[in-house]
């Protein structure tokens, strides 16, 4: 064992073992620290923005007194071989700490993501709430608002509208905000705009219940769909034309992404981001569960 680091092996290994679950950016700095030593490759400076740690902060351990805000060891190139055979072996003889490590880095970005959310529904509460370019089914005075994100090429999408059916069939008690986010090309996005358009005819929730119901939405169906339900083709083309349905949708997207919501279909109930497809059972669970203590973010 190195003069430099302990005269005892154990309380070595204990201390590694330690900071390797205590501070994962430091654990990682190590492995690339290493991995050059391995690769006979020339030292090089690790900027943190290539590491995806940019915002991440760290515990002042006696450890990253060692590393400068630019990634540079201040080891000598001996102690950090040294280093790097230590880090090593320990690794080979205990592999599970790098599945414990993943699942703490895990759980402390979920952690930041959590805080990053709540700051964005703040800043952007009516925004996503009561923005005039969305859609709402039901009431003003509904004590429970769900929204909902949603593509018309997404299948998971076309199950979860059959479930909103039965939940506001069964409840009259709740508000539904159906936001535009197509991520499925540019078919998905001009049913977006022709879906926006059509509230002008009053037909908003016809055309959007038949594009629901279809297998796939594309350039041949779009008009043909809404000549269906009675839209004038016509004048809906030109209001398609309009350019603030495609700054709508960038908006949304905007928010959206923001929020870690990058996929179809994505549900906000009272504050709580929950990513995918929610059964009927799931929905009135998360309901029931929010008027326990009534919903903040309705």
């Amino acid at each position: 064992m190195p003069s430099f680091l302990s005269k005892k092996t154990s309380s070595s290994l204990t201390i590694i073992q330690g900071v390797l679950l205590a501070t994962p950016l430091i654990f990682t700095l190590i492995l690339v620290t290493l991995i050059n030593f391995l690769n006979a490759a020339e030292p090089k400076s690790i900027e943190k923005s290539e590491l995806n740690f940019a915002e991440y902060k760290t515990p002042n351990l006696t450890l990253v007194d060692k590393i400068d805000k630019n990634g540079e060891s201040f080891f000598s190139e001996s102690q950090k071989k040294e280093i790097g055979t230590i880090i090593h072996n320990y690794l080979m003889e205990n592999p599970t700490i790098l599945n414990q490590v993943g699942e703490l880095l895990a759980q402390r970005q979920y952690a930041e993501l959590e805080v990053k959310r709540k700051e964005i529904m703040n800043t952007y509460k009516d925004e996503i709430l009561n923005s005039p370019m969305d859609f709402v089914l039901g009431e003003k005075d509904s004590d429970i608002t769900i929204v909902e994100y949603f593509d018309y090429n997404c299948g998971w999408c076309k199950r979860a509208f059959k479930e909103i059916i039965k939940l506001t069939a069964s409840d009259s008690k709740i508000r539904v905000v159906l936001k535009e986010l197509p991520i499925f090309g540019k078919h998905s996005e001009q049913a977006a705009f022709a879906a926006m358009a059509a509230r002008q005819q009053g037909k908003y929730w016809d055309y959007h219940t038949a594009l629901m119901n279809a297998e796939q939405v594309d350039a041949d169906n779009i008009f043909k769909i809404a000549e269906r339900v009675g839209i004038d083709i016509k004048k809906l083309k030109f209001e398609m034309a309009n350019p603030k349905y495609a700054t709508a949708v960038k908006n949304t997207r905007s928010i959206a992404m923001a929020l870690g919501i990058e996929g179809t279909p994505g549900f906000i109930i009272d504050g709580k981001v929950n990513p995918g497809f929610l059964p009927l059972t799931q929905l009135k669970a998360a309901i029931a569960e929010v008027r326990k203590s009534g919903c903040k973010f309705c």
